[in-house]
């Protein structure tokens, strides 16, 4: 049997630690992970389905994952296909009817962009199309903002007794990263027209925001590794170019842009494509920052 003494210790114990998040946020990307938890503070506890150093075309439906979504109030991807390979089978495993599709509990970030590269046909004989459009909007950061205004609804419709506090938060929000905004175009101003080779066909959104002129891709076709006759041909075609940096993200293999890299002379970099995916891209405004310094560091 406790003491007393024990029992009074235990109660204050309870009484001063912090509150348990009233909602729990499963997050497909670190990015949508870094918003909720911006937008939700300490009523929120967000956890994301991969890290930054992951390719989330190819991720394994772990009953850990299963679980989370199992008990998760709102499920936030980026949709249009991104997860196609792994998120349904996560979504009717966990059984739970808050957070499938058309629910509120489950929020596409896509929905709510201009999609770019929408194909006319889909054929699997071109690699890896999305058939909705380039997923891969997270790389311009004016999408952001138009998916916090929704992810921020969601919350408050979810747990209306934090509405106010998402509001506010919300506001917060929307301040900072409009002034980030404003000093990123500043700096982007100096960028534009820089000619580009990439890995994989994930850049378009920051080649439209900071005016990047994009040569040519490592990939023959989206989501095939690079063959030694494809590299060959495209070391010849950019010879009549200028471009400043071969781009690939982290979990992407060096060895292909190493190789045009040591051929061609141009730099070979590695982007942060999302929240912790490169040193210093420690929050989703340091990714941005962290993208410019890198790219502003072989501009002409």
């Amino acid at each position: 049997m406790k003491s007393p003494v024990s029992v009074l210790a235990l109660a204050a114990w309870l009484l001063s630690a912090p509150a348990l998040a009233d909602l729990k946020v499963f997050a497909c990307e670190p990015e949508w992970a870094a918003l909720a938890g911006e937008l939700g503070g300490a009523r929120v506890e967000a956890v994301a389905a991969v890290t930054g150093a992951q390719d989330v075309h190819y991720i394994q439906a772990r009953p850990s994952l299963i679980a989370r979504v199992r008990n998760a109030d709102l499920v936030v991807c980026t949709g249009a296909d991104l997860e196609v390979a792994w998120l349904p089978l996560l979504l009717r495993q966990a059984n739970n009817p808050r957070v499938q599709p058309g629910q509120t509990g489950f929020l596409a970030a896509a929905d709510f962009v201009t999609l770019l590269e929408i194909p006319v046909a889909v054929d699997r004989a071109g690699g890896d199309i999305h058939p909705f459009g380039n997923p891969h909007i997270q790389t311009d950061p004016r999408n952001i903002l138009p998916v916090a205004v929704e992810l921020s609804a969601r919350l408050g419709a979810i747990d209306p007794d934090g509405a106010a506090e998402y509001a506010r938060l919300l506001e917060d929000f929307r301040v900072r990263w409009q002034q980030a905004l404003e000093r990123w175009q500043a700096r982007a101003a100096a960028l534009a027209g820089m000619e580009v080779v990439v890995h994989h066909n994930s850049w378009i959104y920051m080649n439209a925001w900071l005016g990047l002129d994009q040569l040519g891709s490592l990939e023959a076709k989206p989501g095939v590794p690079p063959s030694a006759g494809h590299l060959a041909a495209l070391l010849a075609q950019i010879g009549s170019h200028n471009p400043r940096a071969i781009v690939r993200a982290a979990y992407q293999s060096a060895r292909p842009s190493e190789w045009l890299s040591g051929r061609a002379g141009i730099p070979a970099l590695v982007l942060p494509h999302t929240v912790g995916a490169v040193e210093g891209a420690d929050d989703l405004f340091a990714v941005y920052e962290v993208m410019l310094d890198r790219l502003e560091g072989v501009a002409p």
